[in-house]
């Protein structure tokens, strides 16, 4: 069988993804992740047909300028496409990808370890743990709080806000959700609709964003106020989405009971006072992180490639 065409990663192929990359495409892939300038020399010097890149390397319009004119796909293993300027891609006549769907169980499995983290005092206890286990708890001592029965607010009811949701409702939490437009009773499934976040947030004693980036400041200093006095707060979306200076101050000062972080505003110089604060839970964005989940977001940056150079419109393109 022909091949497709030439493929450069910024990544190494998984082992259960090799064959098929080999029959398929002359790929040429490192043994570890690529920054872009590394990518767009290796661009240069292979004149690829399509590049398969990850979340963590940035393709903005200046990057985007240097690549050979041979390019006709980039496909990223992320649902998330704000590293890429799509709009620059498209003008020089590559079709950009992205893969949705195959992450959204590993991300809500993600997102309920950060609200049980937080809620728990998780890190306050690991820390005990390793360091032998010498503090001894009291009966009224390192306590968190219950999440059974707490009132979760979602920003962003889409696949994993749903599928949070649907974990959520395990846990017998109502649900109460902010999104653009209002989902059909189906999709819902008894959650409560507000079309207005600022009305939605006082209700919250659990608030979870699960939301894209791309849409500038969402959680700042004025909407932790509104939030019930000691809510948790759950972000695996986007860092990008919280002033993280409000945040800090909100935790200080207990308005934010907890937090459960898995995404930050710079990764990975992420702000270190944050995990200064006893009451947070921190991840280091590995929502996706599974062995099963990663290789799926392969997969499907590899079917929307092929589908590319066999010259055809893949279901996941995205569009500036």
């Amino acid at each position: 069988m022909a091949k497709l065409g030439r493929l450069v990663a910024s990544l190494p192929i998984p082992d259960v993804l090799r064959e098929r990359v080999v029959a398929q495409f002359d790929c040429f892939a490192p043994e570890r992740h690529l920054r872009t300038d590394d990518l767009i020399a290796l661009a240069k010097q292979h004149d690829p047909d399509a590049l398969l890149i990850s979340l963590g390397m940035p393709m903005r319009a200046e990057h985007v300028a240097l690549l050979p004119a041979s390019v006709r796909v980039m496909a990223t293993t992320s649902v998330g496409y704000d590293h890429i300027d799509v709009a620059a891609a498209n003008a020089q006549g590559i079709t950009v990808c992205n893969t949705p769907d195959v992450l959204t169980d590993a991300t809500a499995d993600t997102h309920m370890l950060l609200l049980l983290g937080a809620a728990r005092q998780a890190k306050t206890h690991i820390h005990n743990m390793d360091g032998g286990w010498k503090v001894r708890n009291g009966f009224f001592q390192g306590l968190g709080v219950d999440v059974s029965g707490k009132t979760m607010g979602i920003v962003g009811m889409g696949r994993i806000g749903r599928a949070v949701a649907q974990r959520a409702r395990g846990f017998d939490m109502p649900i109460l959700y902010h999104n653009r437009t209002r989902l059909s009773a189906d999709l819902e499934s008894g959650a409560r609709y507000f079309a207005s976040l600022e009305e939605m947030l006082p209700h919250c004693q659990v608030l979870s964003l699960n939301l894209p980036g791309g849409q500038g400041v969402l959680m700042t200093a004025e909407r932790f106020a509104k939030l019930p006095r000691g809510a948790i707060f759950v972000n695996s979306a986007r860092g990008s989405l919280v002033d993280e200076e409000a945040l800090i101050a909100a935790l200080k000062s207990g308005q934010v009971g907890s937090a459960g972080l898995d995404v930050f505003q710079k990764e990975p110089n992420f702000d270190t006072r944050l995990n200064e604060l006893e009451n947070t839970f921190l991840l280091p964005h590995i929502g996706s992180a599974t062995i099963e989940t990663r290789a799926a977001m392969a997969g499907l940056a590899l079917d929307g490639i092929a589908a590319v150079l066999s010259g055809q419109t893949p279901a996941n393109v995205v569009k500036a």
